[in-house]
């Protein structure tokens, strides 16, 4: 299993724009085969800061989420969002016990 977890943040301005896109995009992610979660949360803090988490069965699940039509739809809105940082971290989990 791999889990990612990133943040990035963002225009504030453009917070509400950001959130229905990251919307949209859970919502056709939750559809892909070997993904078991995927979600963006708002900072409540921070109106610039988004944080992402994810789980996905296999690498090659991942890879396909990277090639799917919705994955370009939302990188391409999100360039109108003012990034100023983006940190997205992989981490391959040996199993899904927990401690």
């Amino acid at each position: 299993m791999l889990v990612i977890g990133g943040k990035i943040r963002l225009d504030p301005a453009k917070r509400e724009a950001a959130i229905a896109a990251a919307t949209e995009m859970m919502e056709a992610t939750h559809q892909e085969t070997g993904c078991v979660s995927y979600v963006f949360s708002a900072d409540f803090a921070d109106p610039g800061l988004f944080h992402l988490f994810e789980e996905w069965e296999t690498a090659e699940n991942l890879a396909a989420h990277g090639q799917t039509e919705h994955m370009a739809t939302f990188q391409a809105k999100m360039a109108d969002f003012g990034i100023t940082e983006r940190s997205i971290h992989v981490y391959d989990c040996l199993s899904k016990k927990q401690l």
